[in-house]
């Protein structure tokens, strides 16, 4: 597993309790949503899974490692070979360059200058930034700055994708293509877990795990469906991916079934 999360809680100043006895795994490969209303707990969530905050009690591990006894020498090591890193601000610097910015993505991974460089073109190659190399953030729109986004999490090539929100700024035809993007680097192996609270965009993946009030409610396993045969969402495998605004007003093409298939085949 590369995720293992055993009993997890998270306070906010002793007061405040975001997650309550927390407990999942997360295979290598796997396409993951995380759902659930504002204030559920799914950031809170996502911060303990990429190193940036500890729990209170329980155990999370990432990639075999129990992040509560590193360093944050080791945290940083931890982050620069396994996670990569999606926001829905994009952070990208202000008045540099996105080569620079994605080559600094490398930072940490002790990479020479120029070799940061190389891997960096090739990243915005990759998520179709070619022609933008010397191009600063206000010189971009939104669905480019978020392709320059996801290039710098992905020039290390990690093994563990985090995206919170990915297209939460984008209009319908950006987001179609962070999504086919994040498709494409999953289809490759790259797991991906993705906060949203859009179920249309929870429907594009092939499991969803739901938290309200820090915990983890009762639902579909680990190939997304219910006892019944059935999806959180109604959804069986013979029934069609729907057609969604935030995928450009038209579903993925085929049955559910069909998708779940050659996203576990694409493992």
């Amino acid at each position: 597993m590369i995720i293992e999360v055993e009993n997890v809680t998270k306070r906010h100043n002793d007061t405040v309790e975001a997650l309550r006895g927390v407990s999942l795994t997360v295979a290598e490969g796997e396409l993951v949503a995380v759902i659930g209303p504002s204030g559920s707990g799914k950031s809170t969530l996502l911060n303990l899974l990429g190193t940036l905050d500890r729990p209170t009690s329980g155990v999370v591990r990432i990639a075999g490692h129990d992040v509560s006894t590193l360093t944050d020498r080791r945290l940083s090591a931890l982050r620069a070979r396994h996670l990569g890193f999606v926001f829905q601000q994009f952070h990208l610097a202000v008045g540099v360059p996105i080569l620079d910015s994605v080559a600094d993505g490398l930072l940490y991974a002790g990479r020479p200058a120029t070799e940061r460089r190389e891997r960096a073109r090739a990243a915005l190659e990759r998520v179709g930034l070619a022609h933008r190399l010397g191009h600063r953030p206000s010189q971009l729109s939104g669905g480019e700055q978020q392709r320059a986004a996801i290039a710098r999490a992905v020039v290390g090539d990690p093994p563990l994708l985090l995206a919170d929100e990915p297209t939460g700024n984008l209009d319908s035809a950006a987001g179609r293509q962070v999504l086919d993007l994040l498709r494409e680097f999953h289809g490759s192996g790259t797991t991906i877990v993705m906060i949203t609270h859009d179920m249309d965009i929870a429907e594009w993946c092939p499991r969803r795990i739901r938290i309200q009030d820090g915990r983890i409610q009762d639902g579909p396993g680990r190939d997304g469906l219910g006892r019944d045969g059935r999806g959180e969402d109604g959804r069986g495998e013979d029934d069609p991916i729907p057609d969604s605004p935030a995928l450009g007003g038209r579903g993925l093409g085929g049955s559910m079934a069909d998708f779940r298939i050659a996203s576990r085949e694409a493992r």
